[in-house]
């Protein structure tokens, strides 16, 4: 199989893109000028380089391909331009989608959020759940939110679009890293003081990168797959990473109230009169009133999903982030 993936330097698409070519497939890569390729560095992927909001560079990355699974989004809390979050993540899903189908390739796999599910109180939301109106929190989530819409769509028109729904990934290759590896590597360099009593839904990245290949094989044009595992607190979490890596687990819980406020007042301080991203993630905070369990059967169930022990994913990432000097610098 000759596929592209986009945002192959990144977290979740480095992974899928590293995994593919292992198995022996053609794999192409569209990489923006410039961009740390760490993740693909030791490969036989090859790089063209361009951007999803260029349909010029998509094209000839497209040219040949039998297959599309297009990871690439602005995946941050906050950003200087958030007009920059909805082009990439919306106008550049629209692009990579309508190219692909003019190219005539025979699948896409769209990789949107976990955030898209809808979670009804004191209950594990999974894919018939609708999202209550007003309840994503911060550019990012919403921006996913419409480019799913806008997805299914075209699978409504008869595109051959699958989606996967990724909760919270952990594992190597975690480059920038994404807020759930910032917990990780936060914990390792003792800057995790206290917790607050919310909960997340953790996945081994390559069960995810595995759920990408099974959506692409096995998965119903139009359907969404949430691509998890384990529903755990916070507080668990970080009590498993105190057991792998020696480090003391925070024991003050902080109410939520206090959070919020002083994440407003990061977010005022830093953004408002420094310029600069917040030290507290307030989109985080704010979404962390409920905690995002979710129900991973159906994917499981029809397309063969692992389910790999969280332990062995977070070992996976304390060592990875420790071998690429991550923790006693400020690469992230």
């Amino acid at each position: 199989m000759k596929a592209l993936v986009t945002g192959a330097t990144g977290f979740i698409g480095g992974n899928l893109a590293r995994e593919l070519w292992g198995r022996g497939n053609e794999v192409r890569a569209l990489v923006r000028p410039g961009s740390n390729c760490l993740t693909i560095e030791d490969t036989g992927v090859e790089r063209v380089v361009g951007d999803i909001l260029d349909c010029d560079s998509l094209d000839r990355a497209l040219a040949g391909c039998e297959a599309v699974f297009h990871c690439a989004a602005a995946y941050t809390f906050w950003s200087a331009d958030p007009c920059s979050v909805w082009r990439t993540n919306v106008g550049g899903t629209a692009n990579v989608l309508d190219r692909a189908l003019a190219a005539g390739v025979s699948r896409v796999v769209y990789t949107s959020t976990v955030s898209t599910i809808g979670i009804p109180r004191g209950c594990q939301g999974d894919e018939s759940d609708p999202l209550p109106a007003g309840s994503l929190h911060g550019h990012y989530k919403r921006s996913k939110h419409e480019a799913e819409k806008q997805v299914m769509e075209r699978a409504e028109r008869g595109a051959p679009v699958v989606v996967v729904n990724p909760t919270a990934p952990i594992g190597p290759w975690d480059v920038k890293p994404t807020p759930t590896g910032k917990i990780v590597l936060d914990f390792m360099r003792r800057r995790i003081p206290a917790y607050l009593a919310t909960g997340l839904n953790v996945v081994d990245v390559a069960d995810v990168a595995e759920g990408h290949i099974l959506a692409l094989e096995r998965g119903k044009t139009g359907e969404r797959y949430i691509l998890g595992n384990q529903n755990m607190t916070l507080k668990e979490l970080l009590n498993r990473m105190s057991q792998i890596t020696g480090i003391p687990a925070p024991a003050v819980r902080l109410p939520y109230w206090l959070v919020v406020g002083a994440g407003y007042l990061d977010r005022a301080w830093s953004q408002g009169l420094r310029g600069k991203e917040p030290t507290i993630p307030l989109e985080g905070v704010l979404a962390s009133r409920k905690p995002a369990y979710v129900n991973c059967d159906k994917a499981v169930r029809e397309l063969g999903q692992p389910q790999s022990p969280v332990d062995g994913a977070l070992k996976k990432a304390v060592e990875w982030f420790t071998d690429h000097g991550y923790v006693n610098t400020e690469k992230a």
